[in-house]
């Protein structure tokens, strides 16, 4: 992407990550690479306290900012607000639990929001959309997800219409939804069922948004580079690449788009 040669640090980019739980640790962790391989400048990560190392150990250029507790909590909302509110965009969701606290913390500090948002797994739930509405937001399920939700596939491009929102329907096929259309990413091989790789998509969205892509031009660039690193590891690697392997391809593909 491109920059001005006399921006300064935090001009290309400031990127938070909300994730994780006491038995998943890698899905904050997969977000904020991704995003750092977009080419962002600086970038925050809220986890679990037990996995604060972890992070540190992964991730040499961010702000690690731990739960008061193993898992979020209302504690913690306040906190989460203030960190993200002069940021470009958070990714919210990846990783965390569905019991206690954890849904109605998420729930908190999504409908309190005001930086643009990219939700996963956990943060996708009945009442997202309303919580949404009115916001810049890009919601990430697949179709497990999208019924928990209790949104029927059919009803995506109105749904997407009448709240605004950008919806990025993960498949073999991905479909992209926005208020203007519906686009359709295809590619890739079966080598992306692999787990993280809608990690790495959430921090991949929120990198280019927090770089001022349009969120619709955002979504659909970051399918397509995952589609495209899916087909160039495949030819290297069979079917046994990892999230951290796509990762890696991001600046590459990034600069031949």
């Amino acid at each position: 992407m491109q920059r001005d040669s006399s921006s300064h640090k935090g001009d290309n980019g400031k990127v938070a990550v909300v994730g994780g739980s006491t038995y998943i640790h890698g899905a904050p962790i997969l977000n904020a690479l991704a995003a750092e391989a977009s080419g962002i400048d600086t970038l925050s990560i809220c986890l679990p306290a037990l996995h604060a190392e972890a992070a540190k150990s992964w991730m040499l250029n961010a702000f690690i900012h731990p739960f008061a507790e193993d898992d979020i909590t209302n504690a913690d909302i306040e906190i989460i607000l203030e960190l993200i509110a002069p940021l470009d965009c958070v990714v919210i969701g990846s990783g965390i639990a569905k019991t206690g606290e954890r849904v109605p913390a998420l729930e908190e500090i999504i409908a309190s929001c005001t930086t643009p948002m990219v939700l996963d797994a956990t943060a996708l739930q009945k009442n997202t959309l309303d919580l949404v509405r009115g916001k810049q937001a890009v919601l990430t399920p697949h179709l497990g997800e999208l019924e928990r939700m209790g949104v029927n596939e059919n009803d995506l491009q109105d749904i997407a219409n009448e709240y605004q929102a950008i919806i990025v329907l993960k498949g073999q096929t991905d479909k992209v939804f926005s208020s203007h259309a519906t686009d359709e990413i295809t590619g890739g091989n079966a080598g992306l069922t692999t787990g993280g790789t809608g990690d790495v998509l959430a921090g991949l969205i929120a990198g280019l948004i927090a770089q001022g892509m349009a969120s619709i031009d955002a979504a659909k660039d970051a399918c397509t580079i995952m589609k495209k690193a899916g087909e160039k590891l495949e030819k290297e690697k069979g079917y046994s690449y990892t999230a951290e392997d796509i990762v890696a391809e991001i600046p590459g593909l990034l600069s031949s788009l």
